[in-house]
Parts: structure tokens; C-alpha cells; sequence
């Protein structure tokens, strides 16, 4: 069911890594290998994927070369959002993954791409086309983000906020579902480019919808998934069976499960964008998880 790990989401940028605690990512670096290699330790035949990077940035990635990050993981990822908040255009996709390909010789996923319904739902599915030429057959792993809009009443996390105009508020208009579930116009072009194309979608703790987008995913024919397992969600009550279900839920498509959000209590600063006080505490939340859900024993049976 779990065929990737990925570690962290978006380390590069401040909304995800807090780089006045961590200036120079050292602390990222000394985390994602422990990480990494806790994950190896466990199942050694289990993809390790550096989290998403935002920007897309061959400086943060040389930077991760240097520190020796990319011997703990098999595959690298980057996020790209060219009609809403990059300043590239959108037919720059192929020249965006050469500039980290220049860099490293690691497979490059693309784990998050989207485009808002923000302005207009008609510019939502022409830039889904459009995306599914560039990129479909030139990256091993491509996630569209994402199925559903995001809540209104839930905050979207970022540290941007309103002080960035409508920046902040397109966070709420990337799904191919509106909040109350209804698709979009773009729900019915995805189904062309599945399976080919992925699905990024993260579920809260106890998200109500659950159920609802696993049926939506089989009907579009899709195969493969990115979401999370919350480290920070793991001191919550009963996290577990919650944890469990989620991944039950799943267990029909293949997943990239992305471990992030460190818990207030346990990083430098009470923050969970923060560097953790210890970071095999970080190793060990991702260690228990492949243990739980992805054991090597389980993928040779499987094979």
C-alpha cells in the first residue's frame, strides 16, 4: 500500500521550516538523514522522497548535496504552482525539473502541481491539460493538488496570511471538489489523464472527508496518492485508530505517505514549522509509522 516515504513537506519554504531557527537548514539536514535512514533501517526496498521543494530552488537542493541529505533518500520532489504564486509561466515546467536534474541524479517527482479556481473554473481546466502535456512521461510520480477545496473555517497553512492579498486566500480554491463536494469542470478532464496523473490530497485529524474522496479517487481511476501522517497529530487522543483508519481507507492505491508538523512541545520553538529539540524523536515517529504500515516483511509478501 505504502510505496513511498517522504520527508518533510516543503523544507524551503517558511511556511513549512522556520529558517530564523534554523538558518542554513543544518538542522533539517542532521534531521532528514537521521529520518531517512531510520526509515532504510526498517524497510530498506521502501522509496525515501526529500519533501516537496518550494521554490523550486538548485541552490536549497546543492545545499542538501553538501550536507549529504540526498544519500538518505532515493528520489527528490518539487512543487510547482505557475498560475497562482510562482513567477514563471507554466510552459516553464520542463525547464524547472532540468534546473534540479542539473543538480542531482536522483529521480525527480513533481508531488504537488495545481492551478486555483480563484479567477475562473475555466482557467482551473486549462491549466490541467496543459500541465498533463508538460509533465506526463517526464517525471516518475506527478500529484495533482488537490481533490478537495479546502474548508474555509480550517486556515490554511501558511504563515503568509492576508498581508499577501489573494495569495493567501487561493489556498482555499485548488481542489477538483468544492468544499461541499460538488466537482468542478476540471473533475471530469482529470479523469483523462488518471492514472498517469496522481492526487495529493491531505486529510485532517478525523476529516469527515474521508470516505467520500476514496470513492471520488476510484471513480476518476485514480492509482497512486500523496498525503500525511502528522507528527504533531500523534500526541493527539486515540491518534492511532485514527491513523489506522486513514490508512485502511487508502489501502486500494498506492501511497506516498509525507511525515511533517513538528508537535509544539517538542521543538526548539512551539511552533510546528519549527526544528525539533531532538531530532531522532522525528526518526523514531517515522520509523514507528513504516513499522505500522509499511513493514519489509509486508512488501516481500506483496512482491
Amino acid at each position: 500500500m505504502i510505496e513511498a516515504a517522504m520527508i518533510w513537506n516543503e523544507p524551503n519554504n517558511k511556511s513549512h521550516w522556520d529558517q530564523e531557527v534554523d538558518p542554513g537548514w543544518v538542522m533539517f539536514a542532521d534531521m532528514a538523514k537521521c529520518a531517512g535512514d531510520a526509515i532504510h533501517a526498517v524497510n530498506p526496498k521502501l522509496t525515501r522522497v526529500l519533501g516537496g521543494i518550494s521554490p523550486i530552488d538548485p541552490g536549497f537542493m546543492r545545499n542538501m548535496q553538501e550536507r549529504g541529505v540526498l544519500d538518505s533518500v532515493d528520489a527528490v520532489a518539487v512543487h510547482g504552482f505557475p498560475l497562482d504564486w510562482n513567477l514563471w509561466k507554466i510552459d516553464e515546467w520542463p525547464s524547472q525539473i532540468e534546473e534540479i536534474r542539473a543538480v542531482t541524479n536522483k529521480p525527480i517527482w513533481v508531488s504537488e502541481v495545481g492551478i486555483s479556481t480563484f479567477g475562473a473554473e475555466e482557467v482551473q481546466v486549462w491549466g490541467l491539460n496543459r500541465t498533463a502535456e508538460l509533465l506526463i512521461g517526464k517525471a516518475p510520480r506527478i500529484h495533482w493538488y488537490s481533490l478537495y477545496d479546502l474548508p474555509q473555517a480550517w486556515g490554511a497553512t501558511t504563515r503568509h496570511r492576508e498581508a499577501e492579498g489573494s495569495s493567501y486566500y487561493r489556498h482555499f480554491y485548488m481542489g477538483l471538489l468544492r468544499e461541499d463536494g460538488s466537482p468542478k469542470p476540471a473533475a471530469e478532464h482529470f479523469r483523462k489523464h488518471a492514472p498517469q496523473m496522481g492526487l495529493c490530497q491531505w486529510f485532517h485529524y478525523q476529516d469527515h472527508r474521508l470516505d467520500e474522496a476514496v470513492a471520488w479517487m476510484k471513480r476518476m481511476g485514480v492509482t497512486y496518492l500523496r498525503t500525511g501522517l502528522s507528527w504533531a497529530d500523534s500526541f493527539r487522543p486515540n491518534a492511532l485508530d485514527w491513523f489506522d483508519r486513514q490508512m485502511e481507507a487508502l489501502q486500494d492505491f498506492d501511497v506516498t505517505v509525507t511525515f511533517c508538523f513538528t508537535p509544539e512541545h517538542r521543538g526548539i520553538a512551539p511552533h510546528h514549522t519549527s526544528a525539533p529539540q531532538v531530532k531522532e524523536e522525528f526518526a523514531e515517529f517515522c520509523a514507528s509509522m513504516i513499522r505500522r504500515y509499511a513493514p519489509a516483511s509486508a512488501q516481500v509478501a506483496a512482491a
